[in-house]
């Protein structure tokens, strides 16, 4: 469902109601799965539910540490206020046994003024003997209280209908195949605006803001040389508040969400202050999400240069992004054009390196050549087998090994046939999968 333009819920309310709790619930096996990859560490703060064939991205805001009162007080605002801005559907998550608090009470009153619906949810009611806690709430005036129990589960199948019953209609359709997806990427002030209007130029076809996105992003959509993309201009996200400036991991939820619609992500930096950390989580989403991915390098005209400058410049980047190196860099300027026509070709050729597909007897004559120069791992006495592989999946692509033994697959091993794959087919800008199946007997 990676082509679809998903509804967007976010979870508010204060610490310790059983957020994560719910986030888990909702988010299922999904969110236990977390890749092992070198340079990548985030905060899981978002998920993709399916419920009765709806999906929806599910927004955690939470991860609040509070000290006082006061903060609590002010990052429930600025977590209420990160949901009226980019949620299609608002989760106000209550504790049942805590009873009403006055921070409930304030939160409340700013969720009442947003057009969003707002679901109040009372958590923690664990037995029906603890229902008529749940009166107190009707206070907020925010409709009637949802009651539940994250740790048993209990309300949960209605609480997700309410969910998907109050979707803006037609978030859920799906875009056309032949139409490639991009999101541009990066922090305040790299550019981002000059790059989406660079590439637009004359060329700019239909400009429409599509129906339920989230407020203050604009999709546009463009085509060129026959090719039609969607930009998905996250420069558009510019709530003037200081929460963005203050969080950034606010910044980066408002990244994911272009993220996650995209086939190729353009992580843009800019030159002169070079690659950040959030330029690093948003990549580290990208990486995780299989998407094809291009660092774009702008205001390159601001730099003193000399002959060493560039590949000194690719080098920091190929430093500070380790689970990144297939990615294709682009130094650029908006301002002076230089090198802008090349954006969009780097775009179609990584997007076909993202949907590539090698045909089996290809694959397995370089698997059998990879074999030949490097043995697989053995292990007392047993070797590793692979019989044979085939590709499973594009975006990205995807390969499963058919193998004697699981146990005596290694990551260094998996890691050398990955680059022999590369070697061979190229697989430029994408990330690739490998993953092993074992057979009990070889037929």
């Amino acid at each position: 469902m990676n082509n679809v333009n998903r509804p967007v819920v976010a979870i508010v309310g204060r610490p310790n109601v059983g957020k994560s709790t719910l986030f888990n619930k909702f988010a299922g096996k999904r969110i236990s799965i977390v890749e092992d990859t070198p340079g990548v560490t985030r905060d899981r703060i978002f998920a993709e539910v399916e419920w009765l064939t709806k999906y929806f991205t599910l927004i955690d805001t939470g991860g609040i540490d509070p000290d006082t009162e006061d903060i609590i007080l002010s990052q429930m605002r600025d977590q209420a206020v990160l949901a009226m801005d980019m949620a299609h559907v608002i989760l106000f998550i209550v504790d049942g046994k805590a009873g009403l608090t006055a921070a409930d009470r304030e939160v409340a009153q700013m969720l009442r003024r947003t057009k969003k619906p707002v679901i109040l949810v009372v958590n923690k009611i664990d037995s029906k003997s603890q229902f008529d806690n749940v009166y107190d709430f009707y206070e907020l005036g925010l409709g009637n209280p949802f009651a539940v129990s994250g740790a048993n589960s209990m309300g949960l199948g209605d609480l997700l209908d309410e969910i998907v019953e109050n979707f803006p209609e037609g978030l859920d359709t799906e875009y056309d195949e032949d139409i490639i997806r991009v999101a541009i990427t990066g922090k305040p002030n790299v550019g981002k605006s000059s790059i989406l209007n660079n590439m637009l130029g004359e060329e700019r076809v239909i400009v429409s803001p599509i129906a339920g996105t989230t407020r203050d992003a604009v999709d546009t959509y463009l085509e060129k040389n026959g090719q039609k993309f969607l930009l998905i201009d996250t420069a558009g996200l510019r709530r003037k508040s200081k929460i963005y400036e203050k969080v950034e991991k606010y910044s980066v939820i408002r990244a994911m969400s272009a993220v996650d619609r995209a086939d190729v992500v353009l992580i843009v930096i800019d030159a002169e202050e070079g690659p950040t950390e959030q330029d690093t989580k948003v990549a580290g989403i990208a990486h995780d999400e299989g998407k094809a991915c291009i660092f774009v390098v702008n205001k390159w005209d601001l730099l003193e240069k000399d002959n060493k400058t560039m590949q000194s410049y690719k080098a920091d980047i190929r430093n500070k992004f380790p689970f990144m190196m297939y990615a294709p860099m682009l130094f650029v300027s908006a301002l002076t054009n230089q090198r802008m026509n090349k954006i969009l070709d780097e775009v179609v050729f990584v997007a076909s390196e993202h949907s590539k597909r090698i045909s089996t007897s290809a694959l397995n004559d370089v698997i059998g050549e990879a074999v030949m120069l490097n043995q697989p791992p053995s292990d007392k006495g047993k070797r590793l087998k692979i019989y044979y592989g085939t590709q499973t999946d594009i975006k990205p692509p995807k390969f499963t090994l058919f193998i004697n033994d699981k146990e005596l697959t290694h990551f260094s091993y998996t890691r050398y046939l990955e680059n022999k794959f590369r070697e061979n087919f190229g697989f430029e800008g994408t990330s690739i999968r490998v993953e092993y199946k074992q057979k009990s007997n070889r037929k």
